[in-house]
């Protein structure tokens, strides 16, 4: 790496707990790190790791390399965390989904720290640790989550009644976003496209771009959720979700039927007065519509 190359890192590098420290004063200022706790604690670790890492890069890259594998994991939880805080809400409105949501973040979690562990054990190559490997391995899998995130709140939003200049909106898509390009910038390196030196460039200035993204929503106020009628699809699932979790008992056989008989019964009309032709008194002929 030439000292040009080295200080265009050093400054992309450098900009990153300066957007990060105003992105955490805005959120402190507007009450926001109460409502995204979870995010304004990814904010505040990225910028104490950034006191520890940056340093022991320029003097002792033993310390370096322990203290970057070991923010990096708890960047990796906590970010998994942010996106399930995200989700939340999202689906504030709809208690049913939400619960299962968490479910489904739970299950995705224990398979996430499963296949790092098999990863991890599996790996024999004397160049990576096997520690390292499953940092690695668990990291991709929150990038993989974070591009399903945005790419559910990209086709579902207007289902749910959420508008893109909603907080967690924004939260979710500049994770995504990265996301996508570290993805890509992984596959590219693994199949000896990109350079070391390229990927870390890239990179940086990616990260750099979402926290301009967070800034942005941070400044914006966040919209009151929208109330239309293409809710109604959320809310029959949300009715589906709650009547296989509290199915109806036996005894609740006969309000239904006798709610069928009161919706029968609405269905029809009384029709006007006919007089027999054998001068018997006049009936009234009830006729179904």
């Amino acid at each position: 790496m030439n000292d040009k190359i080295k200080i265009i890192c050093c400054a992309l590098w450098i900009a990153h707990p300066v957007l990060q420290t105003v992105i955490a004063i805005v959120m402190f200022r507007r009450g926001q790190h109460r409502e995204f706790k979870y995010f304004f604690a990814y904010i505040v670790a990225q910028i104490l790791a950034f006191t520890v890492v940056f340093p022991s890069y320029l003097y002792n890259y033993s310390v370096y390399f322990y203290a970057s594998w070991f923010t990096t994991a708890i960047s990796v939880v906590l970010g998994f965390q942010v996106i399930h805080e995200a989700f939340l809400d999202v689906f504030r409105p709809f208690h049913t989904l939400r619960d299962l949501g968490t479910v489904l973040f739970k299950w995705a979690g224990l398979v996430m720290l499963l296949v790092a562990g098999v990863v991890s054990v599996s790996t024999r190559s004397s160049d990576i640790a096997p520690w390292v490997q499953a940092i690695m391995t668990a990291q991709r899998c929150v990038r993989i989550i974070q591009v399903g995130m945005v790419l559910f709140l990209l086709f579902f939003a207007r289902y749910l009644g959420v508008s893109r200049r909603q907080h967690s909106f924004g939260i979710a898509f500049g994770f995504g976003a990265f996301a996508m390009v570290e993805l890509g910038l992984i596959a590219s390196w693994a199949g000896y496209h990109v350079s070391d030196v390229s990927m870390g460039v890239v990179n940086m200035a990616a990260y750099n771009c979402t926290l301009l993204i967070w800034l942005g929503y941070t400044f914006i106020k966040s919209p009151a959720r929208e109330a239309s009628a293409t809710l109604l699809r959320p809310q029959r699932w949300e009715q589906s979700l709650s009547d296989i979790q509290h199915p109806l008992q036996p005894d609740s056989l006969i309000p239904m039927f006798e709610g069928m008989v009161d919706r029968a019964l609405s269905r029809t009309h009384v029709g006007p007065t006919v007089k027999p032709e054998n001068g018997a008194a006049p009936t009234r002929a009830t006729v179904l519509r």
